[in-house]
């Protein structure tokens, strides 16, 4: 193997025993783990937001970002539920590029993932501390899962991934939303097929283990758009759109829970940030003339950080994305007060 085995990295329960939960913290998860549950179950009309940062890249300006969610998620109690982003590990299309925190705790230093592990685990616990919000994070790597299981209420599986059959059956163990993106091809019958699987039981190796899952009702689409063969941008979040995936829904009648998580940005947006605002009114504005459509849609993806677009990764200013531009926190607040109007 043309592999340097550099270090072994400690098992999850070590990590989790070094930085554990308090009992309150604990109890608190399973309040707001109920509260998610009970939107895709149906049994909650409120819209859910997994909004925050492209990628979480420094703890300081994420916890401002996540503090300022806080007082906006008590003003829209009554019609959003907020589930905040930290997306601590980041896909890379080339390879090339920032990874995520768990990659590299400094963006501007070497990998160490010893130090990414913990630094991970310290900014989901804190962000739970300070807010009382359990976060999103993307299953890039499945194995990692491990070191968030209980901090974590919410987990996407990307489009590089939603083909790959770890991630669909590690996503079939876990008890959270686990939000299966469409491929960056467009075709949905991968997506559904994802969901397929995550829904049902399986035997399969684990972190070196033979498991079994049970199945996981609660797994879900994500439309990100898509891209053509020219590398153009496609989007899939119009009302024609959001009718062809119901009458999908109704096609696979066997999958539990019918639902969609809108990705505002990616190739819904050609990546231009700003139109993160349009979609979001228009996707609400498609629910009020199809009540098909009303059921299915359970929320929206936003990517939103303190400061609008984007900057490289030494670029320096503070609360500004280092990988996809992202809507800034005035333009934010103003969309979220829209949408609670809206709904």
């Amino acid at each position: 193997m043309n592999m340097i085995f550099k270090r072994k990295l400690p098992d999850s329960n070590v990590i989790k025993e070094m930085y554990p939960l308090t009992p309150e913290l604990i109890e608190k998860k399973k309040q707001n783990d109920k509260a998610i549950e009970e939107v895709f179950t149906g049994k909650s009309n409120k819209l859910i937001l997994i909004i925050g940062p492209c990628s979480a890249d420094r703890e300081d300006a994420v916890l401002e970002y996540i503090d300022r969610l806080r007082v906006l998620q008590d003003k829209v109690a009554d019609k959003i539920l907020m589930i905040p982003r930290i997306y601590t590990n980041k896909p890379r299309t080339t390879g090339e590029g920032y990874k995520g925190m768990f990659h590299q705790p400094d963006p501007n230093s070497l990998p160490d993932m010893l130090k990414g592990l913990i630094a991970i685990r310290k900014l989901h616990i804190k962000a739970f501390e300070q807010s009382g919000f359990t976060c999103a994070d993307e299953m890039l790597y499945p194995e990692n899962y491990q070191y968030l299981t209980d901090v974590l209420s919410y987990v996407a599986v990307g489009a590089r991934s939603v083909e790959n059959q770890q991630h669909r059956l590690v996503s079939s163990g876990l008890t959270i939303p686990v939000g299966m993106k469409n491929p960056t091809s467009g075709d949905l019958s991968v997506m559904m097929n994802s969901i397929t699987a995550s829904q049902h039981s399986h035997t399969f190796v684990y972190s070196g283990w033979e498991v079994e899952s049970k199945g996981n009702p609660l797994s879900h689409a994500i439309l990100r758009g898509s891209v053509n063969k020219y590398g153009r941008s496609l989007p899939n979040y119009h009302y024609e759109d959001l009718q062809a995936l119901a009458e999908l829904y109704e096609k696979n009648s066997n999958l539990q829970n019918p639902g969609v998580i809108i990705d505002a940005n990616h190739n819904n947006s050609g990546k231009k940030f700003e139109q993160q605002i349009r979609i979001a009114k228009e996707v609400l504005h498609s629910t009020r003339h199809n009540d098909d459509i009303n059921r299915l849609v359970k929320g929206l993806m936003i990517e939103s950080y303190l400061e609008d677009g984007c900057q490289k990764p030494d670029g320096g200013v503070y609360g500004k994305s280092i990988t996809d531009p992202c809507l800034g926190w005035e333009k934010t607040e103003r969309l979220v007060l829209d949408l609670a109007e809206l709904r």
